[in-house]
C-alpha cells in the first residue's frame, strides 16, 4: 500500500495529541504516513509521541507556503505542475464556484496551498486525509482533484460549527467518508450529508500505555488546617474554554475553603485572564504555568486533587467537542467538574462519574466546586468512577481498530 497524506492545519501542536495519537498508532500498524502541515509550528515545546512519530516517519513533514506571498516561486512552480494534471480543470472550477460564495484572501490561499501539495506529494501516494472539515479539508478537496485521488477526513469541533453549511455539504458528497469524535457532531453532519452513511463516529480515547494507573494520593480535607486542595485545569486561553467563568466561580468560593489551581495552556487571553483573576484577589492561589508539554500535564495530573473545565460556546459559534484533556484526568482518577456542552456529557455522567453545571453559569460551577472541595469522599468516589469508565469504554487502541480498516489495514495487528 502506497503512502497516505495527512493534510493538518498546523504541526507539531501541543493542543492536538489526539492528531499525534492517531498518526502514531496508524504508522505502528503499518500505515505509511505522509504529515503535511498548512502552517509551521509555534509551540516551543513537544510532546513525546511526536519524537516517537519523528522516528517511524518515511519522509520529513511537508510545509506548505503558509502565505503565497513568501513563496511566490514556489506556487507558480506548482501550479506549473498542476495545470496538466488530470483533474485541474475540475479543481479549478471547484474554486472559482467557491470563491463566489467566499471571497477572502483564505479562500484563494487554499487553492495555492493546493497547487503546491498536488504538486510536491510523495509518488506512489494513493490516498489525502485531512484532520479539520474548515481549511484543511479545502486544500485537500483541491488537491485530490488535481491528482485524481480519493479522500477521506476527520472533523472535531470548531470546523464543524463555524463551517458554512454549504461548504460542509458539498465536502460530503464528494469525500469517501468521514470520522468525527462526538456523537453530538456525527448526528449534525448526518443531517448535512446527502449520504449520512459517509459519517462515522469514531471517538480518539486514551492512549492507555501513557497513562499508568494513578497514585495513591493523601486527600486533602479543603478546610480546617488538612491542606490545600489542588484544582488544575489544562486548556488554551480562549473564549470557548470559559477561564472567564472560573475565575468568577474561584472568586465566588466560601472564604473558608482551602484551595489554589494551577492553569497549564497558552493562549491569547491568557493576560486579560491574569488581570480579572488580580482584580478578584485571587492572584496568590492561582499559578499559571503556560504551555507545557505532555509529560508535565502528566505530572500534573497526577498530583491533582480535582479537575475542572468551563467549556461553553463562544460568540462565533467555536466549541469544544470532547476534550482529550478530560480523559487524562480521570485516567489519573482526579475527579472532574465541567460543563454540559457539546459532547462532554457523552465522557462524563453527572453525580456518577463526575460533576456537570450548565455552560456559562459561574454560580452553579462554584457551587459544583465548593461541594467537591468539602467533601474528600465525594472526590474519591467520582475519581475512581471515571478512571474506570475511562480504561473500560475509551481505549483508543480499541477505537483505532475501525479507523485503520477503513484505511485498508487489519487494525488489530501492530506493526513491530
Amino acid at each position: 500500500m502506497g503512502p497516505v497524506a495527512f493534510v493538518l492545519k498546523g504541526y507539531p501542536r501541543l493542543s492536538e495529541t489526539f492528531i499525534a495519537q492517531e498518526i502514531l498508532g496508524l504508522m505502528r500498524r503499518g500505515l505509511d504516513i505522509r504529515i503535511v502541515s498548512l502552517r509551521h509550528p509555534t509551540d516551543a515545546h513537544t510532546h513525546p509521541v511526536h519524537d516517537e512519530i519523528a522516528r517511524l516517519s518515511k519522509a520529513s513533514v511537508l510545509y506548505l507556503p503558509e502565505y503565497l506571498h513568501q513563496e511566490p516561486m514556489r506556487v507558480v512552480r506548482g501550479w506549473w505542475r498542476a495545470r496538466r494534471m488530470p483533474g485541474y480543470r475540475q479543481a479549478i472550477s471547484a474554486f472559482w464556484a467557491d470563491l463566489k460564495r467566499d471571497l477572502t484572501r483564505n479562500r484563494i490561499r487554499r487553492f495555492g496551498q493546493a497547487l503546491v501539495l498536488a504538486a510536491e506529494l510523495p509518488a506512489g501516494t494513493v490516498r489525502l486525509h485531512f484532520h479539520f472539515l474548515h481549511t484543511p479539508a479545502s486544500v485537500t478537496r483541491y488537491a485530490a482533484k488535481m491528482q485524481d485521488l480519493p479522500w477521506s477526513g476527520s472533523a472535531h469541533a470548531k470546523d464543524i460549527w463555524t463551517s458554512p453549511e454549504w461548504e460542509i455539504r458539498e465536502k460530503l458528497t464528494e469525500c469517501d467518508w468521514l470520522v468525527t469524535c462526538t456523537a453530538h457532531g456525527a448526528e449534525h453532519l448526518k443531517t448535512l450529508a446527502a449520504d449520512p452513511g459517509k459519517v462515522h463516529l469514531q471517538y480518539h480515547g486514551l492512549d492507555l500505555t501513557r497513562f499508568p494507573p494513578a497514585p495513591d494520593r493523601q486527600a486533602a480535607t479543603g478546610r480546617g488546617g488538612g491542606g490545600p486542595v489542588t484544582i488544575l485545569s489544562v486548556g488554551r486561553a480562549v473564549p470557548k474554554k470559559g477561564y472567564d467563568d472560573l475565575i468568577d466561580a474561584l472568586a465566588a468560593l466560601p472564604k473558608d475553603l482551602d484551595w489554589r489551581l494551577i492553569h497549564i495552556g497558552g493562549g491569547k487571553k491568557l493576560k486579560a485572564l491574569k488581570a480579572r483573576a488580580a482584580e478578584k484577589g485571587l492572584s496568590s492561589r492561582v499559578d499559571w504555568r503556560g504551555a507545557q508539554p505532555q509529560e508535565k500535564v502528566l505530572a500534573a495530573l497526577r498530583k491533582a486533587d480535582l479537575f475542572v473545565l468551563a467549556s461553553k460556546i463562544a460568540g462565533d459559534g467555536d466549541r469544544d467537542g470532547l476534550p482529550n484533556v478530560l480523559m487524562e484526568a480521570q485516567s489519573q482518577s482526579v475527579p472532574v467538574v465541567a460543563t454540559a456542552v457539546s459532547a462532554i456529557p457523552e465522557l462524563i455522567r453527572d453525580g456518577k462519574t463526575g460533576l456537570l453545571v450548565p455552560p456559562g453559569d459561574p454560580a452553579a460551577l462554584s457551587a459544583a466546586l465548593a461541594r467537591a472541595l468539602a467533601d474528600p469522599e465525594l472526590r474519591r468516589r467520582l475519581g475512581a468512577a471515571g478512571a474506570e469508565r475511562v480504561r473500560k469504554e475509551f481505549d483508543a487502541a480499541v477505537e483505532l481498530t475501525d479507523l485503520a480498516r477503513r484505511f485498508g489495514l487489519p487494525g488489530d495487528v501492530e506493526a513491530a
